[in-house]
């Protein structure tokens, strides 16, 4: 167990995250290694492949909705990086556990009660296993595998001479802090061996100790860095371990978070277990004991390079018998095409011409006028008329209107207008055109209205705790319809729901359903931060609030919802968009559509 990671360890991922899995191969490709160290992919959602590259080549991992089929499709895997939230990253981890291939797991999720962690670790120490987390970035084998995202990007591998292993075992509490630590380590020594974060949280699946006296048994590696913080007792074990010789190996070592001698209360710091607390746990005590132990202890962290740089050259370097690191020339990955093509590296020619809207920027646009003046414009009555038999009061129709002006389109990248686009280009009339993108209207794009308007009115009904069904839906393994965004997120969000919800805050007395969507919201961006309410889900929750204020019946909802009537909103208003889409096209005399070639995986 104590060599955890070679140049040969391959990993199974759990949960389908496309950044870390891509860095872990760009880091693979640096070190020129042969083959990707990922063998497969858990997410219980799908199954099927995983398009990613390693180098300049698109490859296809398996995915497989269960950790006992990857398992078994991957046996020479002995890693899990459990990439899994709060919810269900004990229960995946306890499978892991109870595996017979799997000796090391590294837990990245915060937040895991305690009670859940420590008996994670009863159960490994059990099964003799290792966990790494929670709450941690992951571990690095200098010019052997990356797990998760240690080391930070690719320039930043390379910038710390990552991709060839040196002489230095690197352990640290904090993720962040550690890319610091191996780019001071690459500045001052030979270089990194292995490095690992352990987690910020009170009680981690290995300690720091546990980890320095890994590394320690390692021959290649001949110093030590540490790098602790306050809060915990960990650090006296260190100390008892280099005064009683289990450490002789030379152990720089510093624990930050002395700042909080200036404060008069205590100080809790954004870890869960950096509280400051008795004098036992400051800083100030543990690297005080550290070097009366006969570890080396800067005065600051200003001196901690310095230091590191000093102990090397005296310890390791002068040493005999100490030869240098074979140096390895670094594989550059290649730039993804999006960053290239923002950072003006390439050009490619459009595939689409398109004059009607364009939703790159910070405000949708049609024909060059930002939605929010769009929206200022006046409707006709026609639709209560036609839909409501003229039962929907001034705040119904206005809000009608609001909703067909915002899904009047959403640029030509959408199926709905792709479909219509290609239709029209191959010479078709205008209605074969415009039907052929209302066909594309369906659970994946437009027609989720109906569906998140369903189950927001079972919900608010049966008064069903949000955190309960977030919980029931993850379980079934189903999409909660009019929530998640591929682009927009909390801290970007999308300005049409915004309007959505100030409409309704201005114009009505209650909003129940909105205000329950809401709160589903505040539990799925707990887990991601694009599982927002989208436009979908917003117009669903506000038009059942209006039906409720006109006075319809329970049951006459459920039948506007049976016959699809909040799917017609979005029907109506993409309507609009598409037949400009297809004027568009006919107007520039635009030629036949042929997809590109090099836009295909041919399997």
């Amino acid at each position: 167990m104590k060599k955890l990671f070679t140049k040969n360890t391959k990993v199974i991922f759990f949960n389908e995250h496309p950044v870390p899995i891509q860095a872990m191969l760009d880091f693979d490709w640096i070190c020129a290694k042969s083959e990707p160290c990922v063998s497969a992919i858990v997410n219980p959602k799908k199954t099927g492949f995983h398009k990613t590259f390693f180098g300049p080549k698109e490859i296809l991992i398996p995915v497989f909705k269960s950790l006992e089929e990857a398992v078994k499709f991957a046996p020479q895997a002995d890693v899990l990086i459990n990439f899994a939230s709060i919810r269900s990253s004990f229960e995946s981890t306890k499978l892991a556990l109870a595996t017979k291939t799997i000796r090391s797991i590294v837990l990245v999720a915060e937040g895991i009660p305690e009670n859940q962690t420590r008996e994670l670790i009863r159960i490994a120490k059990k099964n003799k296993k290792w966990i790494i987390g929670p709450s941690t970035v992951g571990a690095i084998k200098a010019g052997a595998i990356r797990i998760g995202y240690s080391g930070g990007s690719s320039e930043n591998i390379i910038e710390s001479k990552l991709y060839q292993p040196g002489s230095v075992g690197v352990v640290t509490v904090s993720g962040g802090m550690s890319n610091e630590v191996y780019s001071i380590v690459n500045k001052n020594t030979d270089g990194v061996n292995e490095g690992v974060a352990i987690g910020g949280d009170t009680y981690p699946g290995s300690t720091i100790l546990e980890n320095v006296m890994r590394l320690h048994e390692n021959p290649e590696i001949k110093m030590l860095v540490v790098l602790g913080e306050i809060g915990g007792t960990d650090e006296y074990e260190i100390a008892e371990a280099i005064k009683t010789g289990k450490i002789d190996k030379p152990v720089v070592a510093w624990v930050s978070g002395t700042v909080a001698e200036l404060f008069q209360t205590e100080v809790q710091f954004g870890h869960a277990g950096a509280r400051s607390g008795s004098r036992k746990v400051s800083a100030l005590a543990k690297n005080k004991v550290l070097k009366e132990a006969g570890a080396y202890v800067p005065k600051s962290f200003n001196q901690f390079g310095y230091l590191i740089k000093k102990v090397f050259e005296d310890e390791v370097q002068k040493r005999k018998g100490y030869t240098l690191p074979t140096q390895v020339i670094p594989q550059v990955p290649p730039q993804d095409f999006d960053i290239a093509l923002r950072d003006g590296l390439v050009r490619r020619r459009t595939s689409i011409v398109s004059g009607i809207s364009d939703d790159r920027g910070e405000k949708l646009t049609y024909k060059g006028v930002d939605i929010d003046k769009i929206v200022k414009k006046p409707l006709s009555q026609t639709i209560n008329a036609l839909w409501f038999e003229n039962r929907l009061d001034k705040t119904g129709m206005d809000f009608l209107e609001l909703c067909l002006k915002l899904t009047a389109d959403h640029g030509p990248a959408v199926v709905t207008a792709h479909n219509a686009i290609t239709t029209a280009r191959a010479g078709k009339d205008l209605v074969s055109s415009v039907v052929s993108g209302l066909l594309t209207i369906g659970p994946r794009h437009g027609g989720a209205i109906n569906d998140s308007a369903k189950w927001q009115f079972q919900c608010v009904a049966t008064k069903i705790n949000p955190t309960e069904f977030v919980k029931e839906m993850n379980l079934k393994g189903e999409l909660i319809m009019g929530i998640g965004h591929r682009v927009k997120s909390v801290q970007n969000p999308d300005e049409r729901v915004q309007l959505i919800k100030d409409f309704a805050r201005k114009n009505l007395k209650k909003s129940a359903h909105l205000d329950y969507a809401l709160l589903v919201e505040t539990e799925t961006t707990k887990k991601k931060n694009n599982l927002i309410l989208n436009v979908d889900g917003a117009i669903g929750s506000v038009f059942l609030d209006i039906l409720k204020s006109n006075n319809y019946k329970d049951d006459e909802i459920l039948e506007l919802i049976e016959i699809e009537l909040f799917n017609a909103i979005f029907l109506l208003g993409r309507t609009i968009g598409i037949i400009g889409h297809v004027l568009d096209q006919k107007k520039m005399k635009e030629p036949l559509y042929r997809h590109p070639w090099d836009d295909i995986l041919y399997k």
